[in-house]
């Protein structure tokens, strides 16, 4: 004779539970080990990202003392730096002026926002 074992609706229903919540969990740890990873990669690729940067400031900079020696051959020396200052400085003002204009026109997604708060607020009235 078998003897099959029958379990209630509720036993069912809370196996179900318990499975969805070990599924939820293993699927976080998942993600969040993939995060880690990600993020190990990210550190990693920020400090040859930084280090790239470093040396570019550098290049820049020899760049520069390059074009006041080769004006000094035609310039006093005071003069060849006032005209690489007076040009570097020009192109700062300007990528100062385009990127305070282009921040400007950054604009926050109020509607976006608006319903996103709607959303929340009507969720809390469902749960009380």
């Amino acid at each position: 004779m078998n003897m099959l074992h029958s379990k209630s609706m509720t036993e069912v229903l809370q196996d179900i539970v318990a499975d969805v919540q070990e599924l939820v969990r293993s699927e976080f740890q998942l993600a969040k080990a993939e995060i880690r990873e990600e993020l190990t990669k990210a550190a990693k690729s920020s400090g040859l990202l930084g280090a790239g940067l470093v040396f570019a400031f550098y290049a820049v900079g020899f760049l520069l003392l390059t074009a006041v020696y080769g004006l000094e051959t035609v310039l006093v020396p005071w003069l060849a730096a006032l005209i690489v200052t007076l040009a570097v400085l020009s192109m700062a003002v300007i990528l100062i002026v385009l990127g305070r204009k282009r921040l400007k026109e950054v604009h926050v997604p109020e509607k976006t926002i608006g319903s996103v708060k709607e959303n929340v607020q009507w969720a809390k009235q469902q749960l009380t």
